[in-house]
C-alpha cells in the first residue's frame, strides 16, 4: 500500500449505504488516489469514538482476506483507511 502517512492512514473516497437495517452506515467500496475501486468483502464491526466535539465513525472491514479499518470524520466529512 502506498500514500500512507506516519500513522499508516490514507485518505480515500468511499461509497457507502446509509440507513441499512440495524447499521446506519455500511461502506461498500473505496478508492485510493490513482487506483481503481476496491470492494469491501465484509463489515466486521462498527463503533463511534468522540474526539472533542467530533464523532469518528470506525468500521472494521475485510477486503478479500485482509483486515482494514475505515474511519469517517463527522467534522470534515473525510474518509480514511488504516491497515
Amino acid at each position: 500500500m502506498k500514500n500512507f502517512n506516519k500513522n499508516n492512514t490514507e485518505r480515500v473516497e468511499v461509497m457507502a449505504l446509509f440507513g441499512y437495517e440495524m447499521t446506519p452506515c455500511q461502506p461498500l467500496t473505496f478508492r485510493r488516489r490513482g487506483e481503481s475501486e476496491t470492494e469491501v468483502t465484509e463489515l466486521l464491526a462498527t463503533q463511534v469514538r468522540f474526539v472533542g466535539r467530533t464523532a469518528i465513525h470506525i468500521f472494521d472491514v475485510l477486503v478479500g482476506r485482509e483486515k482494514m479499518t475505515l474511519e469517517f470524520n463527522s467534522s470534515d466529512l473525510a474518509w480514511s483507511i488504516t491497515k
